[in-house]
C-alpha cells in the first residue's frame, strides 16, 4: 500500500517502533491509555502483526505528529485512539488519518466504519461530527472486561 500525504507530511503504518513516540503523543494530547492493559506495548505488537489492524501514523519531518488505531471484525470497520499533536491540529492530519483509514478498510471490502468516543472528549464528538460521522442514539455500547487495565 502506498503510503498516503497528510499535508506537509505523509501517512504510513504504524510499527511497532513507533511505540514510545505514540504513547509520548497519546501524553501530549491529554489521551488516557492503559500501559498495563490494552495499550501496552506487547498488546500493540501482537495487534499490529494481525489481519485484522490499519494502525496509521502521520508523520512531518520524521516526527510522529498523528496515528490512529483502525480495526475491522470482517463485516464492520473501527477506529479508535484518533489521536494529533496539538501543534498540528486543524490542519487536515486528523482527517486525513480518518480517510486512509476509510480507504484501506474499504479496499477490504467493509461498507460501515465507526468510532467509539468516550463521552468526555467533546474534541472528537465535533471532529468526527464535522467529517461527517452520524451520532446514532440508538446504539448503546456494553463491555465485558478482564480487568480494570484493559
Amino acid at each position: 500500500m502506498a503510503d498516503g500525504r497528510a499535508g506537509k507530511g505523509r501517512i504510513r503504518p504504524l510499527t511497532i517502533d513507533d511505540y514510545d513516540a505514540l504513547v509520548c503523543l497519546w501524553q501530549e494530547a491529554g489521551l488516557p491509555y492503559r500501559p498495563d492493559g490494552r495499550d501496552r506495548r506487547e498488546r500493540i505488537a501482537r495487534e499490529l502483526e494481525g489481519p485484522c489492524s490499519v494502525f496509521l501514523a502521520a508523520e512531518e519531518d520524521g516526527r510522529l505528529v498523528g496515528a490512529i488505531l483502525g480495526t475491522h471484525d470482517g463485516r464492520k470497520g473501527w477506529m479508535n485512539r484518533l489521536v494529533v499533536a496539538p501543534s498540528h491540529r486543524r490542519k487536515g492530519v486528523g482527517a486525513a488519518l480518518v480517510r486512509e483509514v476509510e480507504r484501506r478498510l474499504a479496499e477490504l471490502g467493509i461498507e460501515v466504519i465507526a468510532c467509539l468516543i468516550e463521552d468526555w472528549n467533546r474534541n472528537s464528538i465535533e471532529f468526527f461530527s464535522a467529517i461527517g460521522y452520524v451520532y446514532d442514539k440508538e446504539v448503546l455500547y456494553y463491555s465485558r472486561r478482564k480487568d480494570e487495565r484493559s
